[in-house]
């Protein structure tokens, strides 16, 4: 009964998140938000794919962008081939074509690369990625060079039910339908007896040899479904932006996503969900407010490794059975109280950061009495003033969450003390 009551409530939670995400421009009515979702969405299939990899067959791969990228190439020449002969639907199932080109390219690169596994899988994959990123400048004819290859996805003279893609909204829920389907599929193979046994290869690779199983076979399955999946992401990133460039190949891309994977947790399946989300957000949100948001984004992964190497998923997972072991009441005080220290530190090192950083850009540097906008307001950075508030604020926020920390440090080890011994 409780299995059923369980796949009832996943059902509509994913019913609940489909409706959510459709809903959700037709609510915001921003340009900017829709564009925003739309590749946020991209992202989280890209993040789902990576994680079959990692989180679930334990291969760390620093070349996964091959995939992606490459799925985005073949999509951009179909587009282009289809010219005006095709249509909204042929345009809305492009995103097979990036599937299939990830699907060939895993078929065909994954024979090699999952022969070994651990570091040197690790090595042999950066060895493919930057090999490939580095064809895509040597092939203009391919890739298209340094310009890339650009596209419409407007063709034909007919609309499928009133939809052309023109618009950025109709574009977003063509996303929203693909990532829909993509996570259902990648979820379900999670059930399948070969997501089993991909998590029983990244465990013990030893004992599932011992019992029968070929596991390189079994690493080289997993890397071809993920680069399909890789693929349709892919393919819909060059439908959502109509141009592909070498970018989309290089390994700046494949650390993207295992940073996405490995933040938002890859011992979750939701857990690059999450990552795909607050990366995203990262990337765009806070790189449109400052240009030191890569300090930022460091800071936080090493405030991250630190805290909570299971990533954001396991914290939501300890506050999950807290709850249910009836203890999170007595936490959430001590979190509502940390939340004023935290937010004064915040404060105080964001704004010696943000000075810092404007003033070794060359900003207030001769510029006399000159102010210069920091945050929203104008300071003199010549003087000891604005920098003496900063470091006072920082230090406020500091010596206050040492003091609320230790207290709720100790309430959270009685917490767990009480959460395992219940369980026991």
């Amino acid at each position: 009964m409780s299995d059923v009551l369980f796949q009832r409530g996943r059902l509509l939670l994913w019913g609940v998140c489909l409706a959510l995400a459709i809903a959700l421009p037709m609510v915001l009515k921003s340009g900017f938000i829709v564009s925003l979702l739309c590749q946020i969405s991209v992202m989280v299939v890209f993040a789902l794919s990576y994680n079959m990899l990692l989180g679930q067959t334990g291969l760390l791969s620093f070349g996964h962008a091959v995939y992606y990228g490459l799925g985005a190439f073949a999509t951009m020449h179909a587009l282009n081939a289809i010219g005006k002969d095709g249509g909204p639907l042929t345009v809305a199932l492009l995103p097979l074509v990036g599937g299939a080109a990830g699907l060939v390219a895993g078929l065909i690169l994954g024979y090699v690369t999952t022969k070994k596994a651990g570091t040197t899988f690790a090595m042999i994959s950066l060895g493919i990625g930057e090999m490939v990123a580095a064809c895509s400048l040597m092939f203009p004819g391919i890739f298209g060079g340094e310009g890339g290859v650009s596209g419409n996805r407007v063709v034909g003279k007919e609309s499928l039910l009133g939809l052309t893609w023109g618009p950025q909204q109709e574009m977003y829920w063509l996303i929203v339908a693909w990532v829909f389907l993509s996570t259902v599929a990648m979820f379900a193979l999670t059930q399948t007896p070969l997501g089993r046994m991909a998590n029983a290869v990244r465990d013990n690779p030893e004992r599932a040899e011992f019992v029968g199983y070929d596991t390189q076979r079994v690493r080289y399955r997993m890397l071809v479904l993920s680069g399909l999946f890789a693929g349709i992401a892919g393919g819909l990133t060059a439908l959502n932006y109509e141009i592909v460039t070498a970018e989309t190949l290089n390994s700046h891309t494949s650390g993207v996503v295992l940073l996405m994977s490995f933040v938002g947790g890859i011992g979750f399946f939701y857990g690059p969900i999450i990552g795909a989300i607050l990366i995203t957000l990262m990337q765009i949100v806070i790189g449109g407010l400052t240009h030191a948001w890569l300090l930022y984004f460091g800071l936080f992964f090493l405030f991250m490794v630190l805290m909570a190497p299971g990533g954001i998923a396991s914290v939501i997972a300890m506050q999950r059975a807290l709850w249910q072991a009836k203890l999170f009441g007595r936490m959430l005080p001590h979190y509502l109280a940390s939340a004023i220290p935290v937010a004064i530190l915040l404060a105080g090192l964001v704004g010696l950061i943000e000075m810092a950083y404007s003033l070794l850009a060359g900003e207030g540097v001769g510029a006399g009495d000159t102010a210069t906008r920091v945050l929203g307001m104008e300071l003199h950075l010549s003087s000891p003033g604005p920098w003496a508030m900063a470091v006072a604020i920082t230090a406020v926020g500091a010596l206050s969450l040492r003091l609320i920390g230790g207290r709720m440090s100790a309430a959270w080890h009685q917490a767990l003390t009480e959460l395992h011994g219940s369980k026991a």
